[in-house]
């Protein structure tokens, strides 16, 4: 505790002088010799005061904090020359002591885990506080027959239909025209024609050069040959014809315009008589005997008191919180091969345990001995003397 408070004090007092350094190096600031007018001066003059005034009070809360810690340095200091060695100090977080108390020579503690404790209870439970209930008598009725007013006596306007008839009447269908008849047809034969396909022209043919190949053989030289020369010639091509027979008319027909009468029609059709109308009609009044019911005592309420009601619950109530504490545990040096080839076996037997009996403490027997220890409510973290003579074994 003393060097973390030395360290402390050491580099506050480093910092207290860095920054009394930095205010000397800006109060000794000189200040600019060209002032162009006396207000700009003033004003500069003004802001390194203010400058000045800020260091100092910087300054003043350093040299301040640097006396505090040298207070409590030296309270430190004199709180560990007199204090006296406590047994056991408490973390604050879960309560577990540093150091287990009432520790006896030659045995090991470990720090465990107890989990919270819970018991069974019966408590009585209001269900139904209770009060007034309102309860409403029903009214009371009687049937009696009466004769009633169903429709009021009136007038009725109802439509008329019209009145139709039959007749019969000759109809248009088609009027009279005109149609060409042909008396006598046309009369054709077949002529054979020749008719021009391409007409004569000219056209420029390359020239045909002929030499002698090694076997003296005349071929037709058919590509440009720089040191012969090459020939074209302008040929007349002569027309072309084709023979064709077609269908031509020797004498045109023979025909006469005849008259085609009008087509009529006999129909029937329904033709009007008498329009539609109206008519008034008298209507009776209508009643009717009915049976109706008629209030004899009209309906009413009655308060009753409604007693509270209770319950028996079942509830699961809490009665110790998780702990952390020292626990006497199995050591390092108890723990020999016999013992956990034991604690295997007796794990394997109730069906925490699926590794090889091997007399190693590994993570498997760790896990298996954990898993134990929470379905029995022990605690849990390390090896326990609760866990060993819980499963009947001894060391």
């Amino acid at each position: 505790m003393t060097n973390v408070k030395s360290k402390i004090v050491l580099g506050a007092m480093a910092f207290a002088l860095i920054a009394t350094g930095c205010a000397q190096k800006t109060t000794t600031a000189k200040l600019p010799a060209n002032c162009s007018t006396a207000e700009e001066c003033a004003q500069l003059a003004k802001q390194k005061e203010e400058e000045l005034a800020r260091t100092k009070s910087m300054l003043a809360q350093k040299e301040s904090e640097i006396s505090r810690l040298q207070q409590d340095v030296t309270n430190c200091q004199r709180m560990a020359a007199s204090r006296k060695p406590e047994p056991a100090v408490q973390v604050p977080q879960t309560g577990l002591l540093l150091l287990p108390p009432n520790a006896k020579p030659g045995e090991c503690y470990g720090k465990v885990v107890l989990p919270p404790k819970y018991k069974i209870v019966k408590e009585k439970v209001l269900v139904d506080a209770g009060g007034e209930r309102v309860k409403v008598i029903p009214a009371k009725y009687r049937w009696v027959t009466k004769k009633i007013l169903v429709r009021e006596a009136g007038e009725k306007i109802v439509p008329t239909p019209p009145v139709y008839k039959t007749v019969t009447e000759r109809v248009l269908v088609k009027p009279e025209t005109e149609k060409i008849v042909v008396v006598r047809p046309a009369k054709y034969k077949w002529v054979t024609e020749k008719v021009l396909v391409e007409p004569a022209h000219t056209k420029w043919v390359r020239g045909s050069l002929l030499h002698s190949t090694k076997r003296n053989l005349s071929v037709l030289d058919q590509q440009f040959n720089p040191s012969v020369g090459e020939v074209m010639c302008l040929v007349k091509v002569p027309p072309k014809y084709k023979t064709i027979r077609k269908k031509v008319m020797v004498e045109p027909p023979l025909t006469k315009t005849v008259k085609v009468p009008a087509v009529y029609k006999t129909i029937t059709k329904r033709v009007l008589v008498k329009p539609a109308g109206t008519k008034v009609i008298k209507i009776p009044a209508v009643y009717k005997t009915v049976k109706v019911k008629e209030l004899v005592e009209p309906a009413r309420t009655v308060t009753e008191k409604i007693p509270p009601k209770y319950a028996w619950v079942t509830k699961r109530v809490k009665v110790r919180d998780i702990q952390y504490k020292f626990e006497p545990v199995v050591c390092k040096t108890n723990l020999t091969p016999n013992l956990v080839t034991n604690l295997q076996r007796k794990l394997k037997e109730l069906g925490y345990y699926n590794g090889p009996i091997d007399g190693i403490y590994g993570p498997l027997t760790a896990k298996a001995v954990d898993a134990y220890q929470k379905d029995k409510g022990f605690a849990r973290g390390a090896l326990t003397l609760e866990t060993i003579k819980a499963l009947g074994l001894s060391y």
